[in-house]
């Protein structure tokens, strides 16, 4: 018979580990006592899924580039793993390869008919610059009045210098842009020398 610890036992029943603790006390969930621990047996977990509603989810992943497509294939595997152990019903999987400062993301665009138009409640991402580099509270609180929740499974990752740089040169491209138009020769010069003083650096 398989035991699931406290912690792995909450998450599979989409709970917090002292909500459990608290239904293992008042005998609502049963459970074997293991020295100061508690381990829940499989069949218990399986009894409390059953008949269980499954949440409508969307799964969004995103690199900056396609030398990254390994990564964002381990990247949406981790993901549909993760739902599946908290009982998710995953209805899409959306993808973008692309700068997470890229305002256009054709899966993004994606994201936000099915945020407005009802048919999802939770989008789960694995770190929150998979959605976009700034501005998540501003998203976050957009699909939030759309009764859609945001769920991040890490904490913000340290960024590679490779990423780093990219959303240099975005951000410089995108103000230029504005100022002297995208196709300008003003544009382009400002462009190239942050990339020739990044190569330098």
């Amino acid at each position: 018979m398989r035991l699931y610890r406290t912690g792995r036992a909450s998450e599979l029943l989409g709970i917090s580990k002292p909500t459990l603790i608290r239904k293992i006390k008042s005998g609502e969930i049963k459970a074997y006592r293991v020295g100061r621990e508690y381990r829940i047996p499989e069949s218990e977990i399986k009894r409390l899924l059953e008949g269980k509603t499954l949440e409508k989810v969307v799964i969004y992943a995103r690199v900056s580039s396609r030398d990254q497509k390994e990564d964002l294939e381990r990247q949406v595997e981790y993901l549909k793993n993760y739902c599946s152990s908290k009982g998710y019903q995953v209805i899409k999987i959306i993808t973008d390869i692309s700068s997470g400062l890229n305002e256009n993301r054709k899966g993004l665009k994606q994201l936000f008919k099915l945020v407005e138009s009802g048919e999802v409640g939770k989008v789960v991402i694995t770190y929150r610059d998979r959605l976009t580099r700034f501005g998540f509270k501003y998203l976050e609180n957009y699909f939030n009045s759309h009764s859609v929740e945001i769920e991040t499974i890490f904490d913000d990752e340290e960024k590679t210098e490779k990423e780093l740089v990219e959303d240099l040169i975005a951000i410089v491209t995108s103000l230029a842009g504005k100022l002297y138009g995208a196709r300008s020769h003003k544009t382009k010069r400002l462009i190239e020398a942050v990339k020739n003083a990044l190569r330098d650096d």
